[in-house]
């Protein structure tokens, strides 16, 4: 693979990875849900969050769920195919991190998708399978990341 051909890409991938987390921290903030841990940020007083993902318009969810489902697929890809990028993943708190995004944001996207009034019962339908596909993503990413950087040292 590349990494192997030209291994400064590793430094490259680790300069990266903060504009990846930037995603997911943006991610919340859209949603008016606050960041914790290192990837916080203190919230400016004149700015008063009142967007929540049950009351935003319509397209705007709809972007969020396509940015979020568009980043998850893309983060497992790259993942899967190059495992041995786990552990500068790791290095970012990343696990914490995702895992993090995952207990904010998940449930209030999908308690606002399932309570929405539709006027097309197909945009919900799609809405659905997308944040269901980023959950599943998400979910395969971690595996991947726990099982590169936790377990396969013990075994080996």
């Amino acid at each position: 693979n590349i990494f192997t051909q030209q291994p400064s890409y590793f430094s490259d991938l680790d300069e990266t990875l903060p504009t990846v987390l930037q995603v997911f921290n943006n991610i919340l903030h859209k949603c008016g849900l606050q960041c914790e841990g290192a990837s916080a940020e203190p919230q400016k007083l004149e700015e008063k969050v009142n967007v929540t993902p049950g009351n935003m318009p319509l397209q705007e969810l709809k972007d969020i769920v396509l940015y979020l489902c568009d980043t998850c697929t893309t983060l497992w890809a790259f993942l899967d195919v190059f495992p041995s990028a786990c552990q500068t993943f790791q290095n970012h708190e990343f696990c914490y991190r995702l895992a993090s995004f995952y207990e904010l944001a998940i449930p209030e996207l999908e308690s606002a998708i399932k309570k929405r009034h539709y006027e097309d019962s197909s945009v919900f339908a799609d809405l659905w399978r997308r944040i269901s596909h980023s959950r599943k993503k998400m979910i395969e990413a971690f595996h991947i990341l726990i099982n590169q950087v936790c377990l396969q040292p013990i075994l080996e």
